[in-house]
């Protein structure tokens, strides 16, 4: 199997796409959106991390892929004051919902603009061997992601 950097990430993405539809349809009260906003909040956190670390940074250093990569990583700061915004918000209040269906739709723009753009141009950057040299890395540094932020 020639498991790459963007299979690793795709997975993560749909993750991430899942986790928001969930936490939109869930009710306020039932304990549900408190675990799914975690579950959310932790899988960005730990999928931002290792794919800045693995991606964007060796994309960062060609000048084809400086602007995206900014640009990439201006995104995912505003997903993270999007979550910060959520996390301080009141869980029953009407604002909960407006900040929640804002963030998934900058989650799932991010992640549609990464898919149809920000890959493409790194894969033109990036030689074969570095893709799957990449993804073995992005999955170990994910994974401990994973463990250190929900042990948080």
């Amino acid at each position: 199997m020639t498991d790459t950097i963007y299979d690793a990430l795709r997975e993560s993405h749909e993750i991430q796409r899942s986790l928001c539809r969930k936490l939109l349809r869930a009710e306020p009260g039932d304990g549900r959106r408190e675990q799914l906003f975690r579950e959310l909040r932790i899988e960005l956190a730990a999928h931002a991390a290792a794919e800045e670390r693995y991606l964007y940074a060796p994309i960062l250093m060609d000048d084809m892929g400086l602007n995206a990569s900014r640009h990439a990583l201006s995104e995912h700061h505003d997903i993270d004051e999007l979550v910060d915004e959520l996390a301080k918000a009141s869980e029953d209040g009407g604002s909960w919902l407006a900040r929640a269906r804002k963030l998934s739709e900058e989650v799932h723009h991010h992640l549609k603009e990464e898919e149809t753009s920000f890959f493409q141009t790194s894969g033109k950057i990036l030689s074969d061997a570095q893709k799957r040299t990449l993804g073995n890395q992005y999955r170990k540094d994910y994974a401990r992601m994973l463990e250190v932020l929900a042990a948080k």
